[in-house]
């Protein structure tokens, strides 16, 4: 039965771990819950968050509102051909998910291996990893109306997808829950090693010819040497996006450091390596106060032990400043800031 409740603590609901308190707290699994809790007056009161791992956010203050965890279950698959639909609750956990079709020989999602978060969020972000996005497997997906209490079905050219971006996070941001995602994969393999990373683990495992079951694995030793833990200590993955550029912004920036790392976009611009950038600034592994970048990736940022969310949004803010000022390039926070 839905219970809504009063001043919850919200450190078990983000990853980075950050002990602010919600005005109000509802937890939803299954569809009709949120049908049953949009008929609620509080609702219609209380500004709205909807969070699904809480992998993706940092908290600099209490929440004045109601916010809505979804923890709606469930992975079911339809064959048709070749290709295999792959239909999860937007609660599920994302590598659970990857787990699945990976256990099944859905081939598709193995790129994606220990992405933190849940499989409703991946959509809105536009996911992605070692040479794999969301879209490249997305189908459709399922999503709650908050204004009308319908559910809507959106298929791939509705989400207009971008780099991390997609319409959930711009024209139609706070006006749908997503409920379902269903995923189009493949049962025949036709695996993505085109990461030089990847390629390498790979050989170090004397494989030659990979399965998706060995992507899979390379990609989750190499996440799991990268970055840390968030049970272990307080992180939301990646902080910053990798900054897409003009190629004649991109001319300036290579002109003074030759051996800046990056990437050809399929649009004709210049991904850069935000994780680079910052390294190069002198913040891998730097320690400030209670927070800091982790020690194998400057990419991420910790929290120590006791960090408030104004302390990382601040160190945040200091690297930003050091990368526009060494590079000239701008890093945007790929974490949301509430």
């Amino acid at each position: 039965m839905l219970q809504i409740q009063q001043n919850i603590s919200l450190k078990p609901f983000n990853t980075f771990g950050i002990d602010v308190k919600a005005a109000y707290f509802a937890e939803i699994f299954k569809e009709e819950d949120l049908k049953s809790l949009f008929q609620n007056d509080i609702t219609k009161t209380q500004k709205l968050l909807v969070i699904g791992g809480g992998s993706n956010i940092l908290f600099i203050q209490d929440y004045n509102g109601l916010v809505i965890k979804i923890s709606i279950s469930g992975i079911k698959s339809l064959a048709e051909g070749n290709t295999v639909k792959v239909t999860a609750g937007a609660g599920v956990i994302w590598n659970d998910f990857v787990n699945y079709c990976v256990e099944h020989n859905f081939a598709g999602a193995e790129n994606l291996s220990l992405i933190p978060g849940t499989v409703g969020a991946s959509p809105v972000q536009n996911i992605g990893a070692y040479g794999v996005e969301l879209k490249d497997i997305f189908h459709s997906c399922n999503a709650f109306e908050i204004e009308t209490g319908n559910i809507k079905t959106f298929n791939y050219e509705d989400c207009q997808f971008g780099y991390r971006e997609s319409i959930f996070k711009g024209e139609l941001k706070g006006r749908y829950i997503i409920t379902s995602v269903t995923f189009s994969l493949k049962t025949e393999a036709d695996v993505n090693t085109s990461y030089g990373a990847i390629e390498t683990e790979l050989q170090k495992r004397g494989i030659e010819k990979p399965n998706i079951a060995d992507v899979s694995a390379a990609v989750s030793h190499i996440r799991v040497s990268k970055l840390p833990d968030p049970t272990t200590i307080g992180n939301a993955g990646s902080f910053f996006k990798n900054p897409v550029i003009e190629k004649y912004e991109f001319a300036d920036v290579v002109s003074n450091h030759p051996d800046v790392v990056h990437y050809p976009t399929a649009d004709g611009k210049v991904k850069l390596a935000a994780g680079w950038l910052i390294e190069q600034c002198g913040f891998k592994g730097k320690v400030v106060g209670n927070t800091g970048t982790w020690k194998n990736q400057a990419l991420v940022l910790v929290n120590h032990g006791n960090a408030s969310g104004t302390e990382v949004f601040n160190f945040s803010a200091q690297i930003i400043d050091s990368v526009k000022s060494t590079f000239g390039v701008t890093l945007e926070r790929e974490v949301n800031i509430l």
